[in-house]
């Protein structure tokens, strides 16, 4: 239709500039075809605000609360900190940490029987083989002693090393039947990792406790499979929690220029990238005709435009008026906490709370009901109510 109206109207292109012209038609169509609703919304008037309760942080990637007045933080760049009562102080004993554009010290998580044996989780990118050929997402365990970490034990390397610096993941979190669960992006290698289950790369994993693979694993009987893989199809999960009325893992993900995700992890279940996408290229070309495909998953919701999404929790406590129940997801790109407020398995309502506070890299509930932000060059802050 469109190269008969140019010739109708004596437009005297090339048939290559004709093309573009029907491809950039295209994309525009798919972008408007797919922006999803509800809209997100900027409130008039606020009933809270923030305060600072560590600051000094550049890329305060993982938290975990010990106490009400006591967590782990961690700096992308390598360091664990354990704070007090706002003071930072460096816990030693990590394992050697492969550094490179998103990958670094990342999630921290605490054995859910911390409280008896101190043990604590970590992701971070490693390479193990000390070879050239750069780095991959690692997950150790190790017991902290006050600012001493022993008994470092590596439960989980990704494999092969790259030197890619893109989409390392990765997030833990527990469910209640005794099993760890984590997540490793598609390291920049779309084609092959994320769809074959030899491969690492574009997984979320689940393991025991002591790092052993579930008889249970979907994958534990089929020939090559990696056992530790739990569902597949992923590009760089960066969210990750517990629902915590029905136990299900809830993950978030990049997507690449549109199409982020929140999905809800099912076991063996494959996920799509990048076979089905919401997304297109960072050029403006398409990556696939396809939004959906027999036996892949569709994502809960998912992002066009992208917001970039990183750490995601439930608020579940009631400390703030209207907020019980809802989903609250980081945003780097556009620098809020988004507010998603779920009904009948929908999301209805989007929300930006703390609009440009900066880039946010996770989002916990503490122990006291709070929301606490890591956001990137501020560190970690509260959200207060003022009524």
């Amino acid at each position: 239709m469109l190269v008969k109206i140019l010739q109708k109207k004596q437009m005297y292109l090339s048939m290559k500039q004709i093309s573009l012209l029907i491809a950039f038609t295209l994309i525009i169509q798919l972008g408007c075809a797919q922006e999803n609703l509800p809209m997100i919304e900027t409130p008039t008037e606020t009933n809270y605000s923030y305060e600072v309760v560590v600051d000094g942080l550049e890329i305060p990637w993982g938290m975990a609360f010990i106490s009400t007045e006591e967590l782990l933080v961690t700096e992308k760049s390598g360091t664990l900190y354990r704070v007090k009562e706002g003071q930072k102080t460096i816990i030693n004993g990590l394992p050697e940490i492969y550094t490179r554009g998103q990958g670094g010290l990342l999630d921290v998580a605490l054995h859910p029987n911390f409280s008896e044996n101190k043990i604590i989780y970590i992701t971070l990118g490693a390479n193990m083989e000390k070879d050239n050929k750069g780095g991959n997402t690692a997950l150790y365990c190790a017991t902290l002693n006050g600012t001493e970490l022993s008994d470092v034990k590596l439960l989980y390397k990704a494999t092969p090393n790259s030197k890619k610096g893109q989409h390392f993941g990765s997030r833990i979190v527990f469910d209640q039947e005794g099993h760890v669960y984590f997540g490793v992006g598609d390291r920049g290698n779309r084609d092959e990792n994320p769809q074959d289950l030899a491969r690492d790369g574009g997984k979320v994993y689940r393991l025991n406790l002591d790092g052993s693979i579930p008889e249970d694993n979907p994958f534990v009987n089929e020939v090559g499979a990696k056992k530790a893989v739990f569902s597949y199809g992923h590009r760089n999960p960066q969210g990750m929690v517990v629902h915590p009325k029905t136990g299900q893992v809830w993950e978030n993900e990049h997507g690449p220029q549109g199409g982020d995700e929140i999905n809800i992890i099912k076991k063996g279940v494959n996920y799509g990238w990048p076979k089905i996408t919401y997304g297109i290229n960072y050029s403006g070309t398409p990556i696939t005709d396809k939004t959906s495909a027999p036996n892949m998953e569709q994502p809960f919701y998912y992002w066009v435009p992208s917001i970039a999404p990183s750490g995601m929790a439930f608020s579940t406590s009631g400390v703030y008026k209207e907020w019980k129940d809802n989903l609250f997801v980081g945003s780097l790109k556009f620098e809020y906490l988004e507010r998603l407020v779920i009904q009948n398995n929908k999301v209805v309502k989007r929300e930006k709370v703390l609009d440009k506070i900066g880039r946010v890299r996770n989002v916990v509930e503490g122990p006291d009901g709070y929301l606490y932000l890591g956001v990137e060059g501020k560190g970690i802050v509260k959200i207060v109510p003022t009524s």
